[in-house]
């Protein structure tokens, strides 16, 4: 008789969710991003189009865009003839490639606000990075960003050993890039048979958007993002309150067996903690294998701006994506 499989020790440490955890560094770094943020304007109040002229000026929270001379763009063919540009800086000789969705809400960001972070993975994994540049709503609300992002994935998974010379494929994306990234998963399963993706970066996504407790106990203005703004961004790409526990909407209620070995990373701060929590839970209770880095005190984007946990955090998903190809 085969013995049983020993369980795993609990990777949630409750000390982590402790306000003793939080360093003076990444208090002071909040009580400034608070400060910083106090009398901003509300995006749903001078309208989205002024939000993204200030942000494409490099306005905002966010360090200023740089964009990069390494950049190039594809464009590849996506539904209903719609073309899908992607955002691309690679190595001279890729030893794999990462499929990432930007984060936004799925109403904000650009696949070229974010070469600095690009580069620095292709620096640190070898990996040529490819950047989606999706439909934003409310102008183009659901599906068009979810078939964007599938269109893209399809494509690499034909194309990516002619275009970069390795079929070594791993996916992520930081908050609604994350959510884009779980669903594409479950769609390339299911719409094209394709689980060759070897690893997933699920950074602080939102998984079920009709409102997991963290997300509806938080104050209406949070740190960065509130229940206000939730559910703004909510109402702009999921206008039918009836499709926010979709599968395809929400990746929390989706089947998620057969999918890669995934990093979920999650400050404890962050609106969204339950959606990573409950998510990374649902990975494991499908067979699938998944790690969890939970930084105390950490607010939502926090490895997208200058705060002090954020090094550590980008640092472990570089190791992590490098882990594919290593």
């Amino acid at each position: 008789m085969s013995q049983p499989i020993a369980a795993k020790s609990n990777p949630l440490d409750p000390a982590l969710f402790r306000p003793a955890a939080i360093s003076a560094e990444t208090r002071a770094a909040n009580e400034a991003l608070a400060k910083l943020l106090d009398n901003a304007p509300n995006w749903w109040d001078v309208g989205v189009q002024v939000f993204r002229d200030a942000r494409a000026k490099g306005g905002g929270a966010f360090p200023p865009i740089v964009r990069s001379d390494k950049a190039r763009t594809i464009l590849i063919d996506g539904q209903g003839g719609h073309k899908v540009a992607l955002r691309v800086i690679a190595p001279e000789h890729a030893r794999g490639v990462y499929l990432q969705m930007h984060g936004g809400g799925l109403v904000f960001g650009a696949a070229d606000q974010q070469d600095p972070m690009l580069e620095r993975i292709v620096q640190n994994t070898g990996m040529a990075c490819v950047s989606v540049e999706y439909r934003l709503a409310p102008e183009n609300p659901y599906p068009a960003a979810w078939d964007d992002c599938e269109a893209a994935a399809a494509w690499l998974a034909k194309n990516a050993k002619a275009e970069f010379g390795t079929d070594v494929l791993t996916i992520g994306g930081e908050s609604a890039g994350a959510t884009l990234a779980a669903a594409t998963l479950v769609r390339m399963r299911d719409r094209h048979g394709f689980t060759g993706f070897r690893r997933a970066i699920l950074s602080y996504g939102n998984y079920d958007t009709s409102m997991t407790p963290s997300q509806m106990r938080t104050p209406p203005k949070g740190l960065l993002v509130g229940r206000t703004s939730i559910e703004k961004f909510s109402d702009a790409y999921a206008p039918d309150p009836k499709t926010r526990r979709d599968p395809d909407v929400s990746p929390l209620y989706a089947d998620l067996k057969g999918l890669p070995l995934a990093l979920f990373t999650i400050g404890t701060l962050d609106p969204l903690l339950d959606d990573t929590l409950f998510m990374h839970a649902r990975w494991i209770a499908a067979g699938n294998e998944a790690e969890l880095a939970i930084y105390p005190g950490a607010p939502h984007a926090f490895n997208l701006l200058p705060m002090p946990l954020g090094a550590p955090a980008n640092a472990r998903c570089d190791a992590f994506l490098k882990s594919a190809v290593s």
